[in-house]
This record gives C-alpha cells, structure tokens and sequence, in this order.
C-alpha cells in the first residue's frame, strides 16, 4: 500500500495541499457517488473525519453546516 510524503501526511507543510483538492474531488459529480468518495479520502488518502467534513462543507458552499443548523 503507497503512503502518503511526510509533508502531506497532517501536520505536514503541504497538508493544505490535499485538503485543497479533496475539496475539488469532492465537488466535481465525476469521480462516483459521495460514499466511494468518503471511503476514497478516508481509508486511501488518511483525512480524519473532521477533515472530511471541513472539506464537505467548503465543496457545498456551506451547505452542510446550514443544514445542520435548520
């Protein structure tokens, strides 16, 4: 199984990086449905779930803390 750098893993100086395109990722209806993505980012990529949420809401233009709140 391939790793992820030192420098991208969290607290790396490029972890910004791949929260960045976890949010692109995330955003564009190509890549399969938001269950393959969650499993992709979490289980393959190693976001923690608060990561994965904060990238989730910034793809949905914060969509999904205004949900939460209604």
């Amino acid at each position: 199984m391939k790793t992820l750098k030192k420098e991208y893993q969290p607290g790396g100086s490029k972890r910004q990086f791949i929260l960045d395109k976890a949010v692109e990722y995330l955003a564009s209806p190509k890549y399969g449905t938001q269950n393959y993505k969650h499993d992709y980012l979490v289980n393959v990529i190693g976001l923690s779930e608060t990561e994965y949420l904060e990238c989730l809401n910034n793809a949905s233009m914060g969509a999904v803390v205004e949900s939460a709140w209604n």
